[in-house]
């Protein structure tokens, strides 16, 4: 959450000339609604499971795209499924945009309000709880981790390609598809 899943992925996409998903986009384009409405109609779990749905469609089209999938953002809370875990790792490469909880928190301030339905109540108390609980998940799925505080998006997702060449050398058969 606000760790640039987004921008730096569509920057990556850019790079690699892949193209680029963001799975919150696809889940409001395909509803019709804001993925803070479903929260409010279908709470988290609703929107987990439409999250896992798409996941797997994705997946399954990065699968059959001969190592030039596309670059997929996914949702900060995707990997609390093991299935969803299994999927990434099973149709690219994962990245872990690790930031540290201030830099989120301050990315956060400038965000809108409503843009946000996990952090409506708390939201120092909430970050400190998703880092804790998923931070380890996170770095336990990820075949690529890049520390987010230091560079720009653009910076960021130069890294990200470089380590996705490195990879791909050192694992042919697993092709670098999604952040």
């Amino acid at each position: 959450m606000a760790a640039g899943k987004s921008t730096v992925g569509r920057n990556l996409a850019r790079l690699l000339r892949r193209e680029f998903i963001d799975i919150d986009a696809a889940i409001e384009e395909k509803t019709g609604v804001t993925v803070s409405h479903i929260f409010e109609i279908e709470g988290e779990p609703g929107f987990r499971k439409r999250e896992a749905k798409l996941l797997a469609e994705v997946a399954g089209a990065n699968a059959g795209a001969n190592g030039g999938g596309a670059v997929v953002a996914t949702g900060g809370g995707i990997v609390l499924r093991e299935d969803n875990r299994e999927l990434m790792r099973a149709s690219g490469a994962v990245v872990y945009l690790r930031a540290a909880r201030e830099l989120l928190l301050e990315r956060l301030k400038r965000a809108r309000a409503d843009a946000r339905p996990l952090l409506q109540d708390d939201p120092e108390g909430v970050i400190t709880r998703l880092l804790a609980e998923r931070g380890p998940i996170y770095a336990a799925a990820a075949d690529i981790t890049v520390d987010v505080r230091a560079a720009t998006p653009l910076g960021t997702a130069r890294k990200i390609a470089a380590e996705l060449q490195n990879l791909e050398q050192k694992s042919p058969r697993k092709s670098p598809k999604k952040p």
